[in-house]
């Protein structure tokens, strides 16, 4: 994601994202993977009105452990889901899908869009194929820019 300004672009929707939620007075769930960590960068809460600091602060790196992170996804995911009955609850994953093996859908989430931020001379078009065994969208990351 760090080359072709993917992470500036991720940050930027991730920015409008959680504008566009707090506005709708929903919560949030961010969960970063780069340099071959996963972690929580904003836990499930009540979506912000500034969230410039934590955003502008995550950083990219090689070695995408997308399984650790979809694994801290489904853990977290599966606790909200025990602690508020009825909620629907999705999952968004941003990557250029430069990773392998391709990793399972969490079952807690209801619903799953894969962002495709893969924009390389030589498309792999995994990102696609994380959607098609999902059974869930696939969105080219510069359609949802041009909104």
């Amino acid at each position: 994601m760090l080359k072709r300004r993917n992470l500036a672009l991720a940050k930027g929707l991730l920015l409008r994202w959680s504008e566009q939620v707090y506005r709708q007075r929903g919560e949030l769930m961010v969960i970063g993977f780069a340099a071959g960590q996963a972690r929580l960068l904003c836990k499930p809460q009540k979506a912000r009105p500034s969230n410039h600091a934590w955003i502008d602060a995550i950083g990219g790196g090689g070695g995408s452990p997308v399984a650790a992170a979809l694994e801290l996804a489904e853990r977290t995911l599966a606790r909200e889901r025990r602690n508020a009955r009825g909620k629907r609850i999705g999952l968004w994953l941003l990557s250029d899908g430069r990773f392998h093996p391709l990793p399972a859908r969490p079952p807690s989430a209801d619903f799953c869009v894969v962002v495709d931020f893969e924009n390389a001379s030589v498309p792999l078009g995994r990102a696609a194929q994380i959607a098609r065994s999902w059974g869930a969208e696939c969105v080219p990351a510069k359609n949802l820019l041009a909104r």
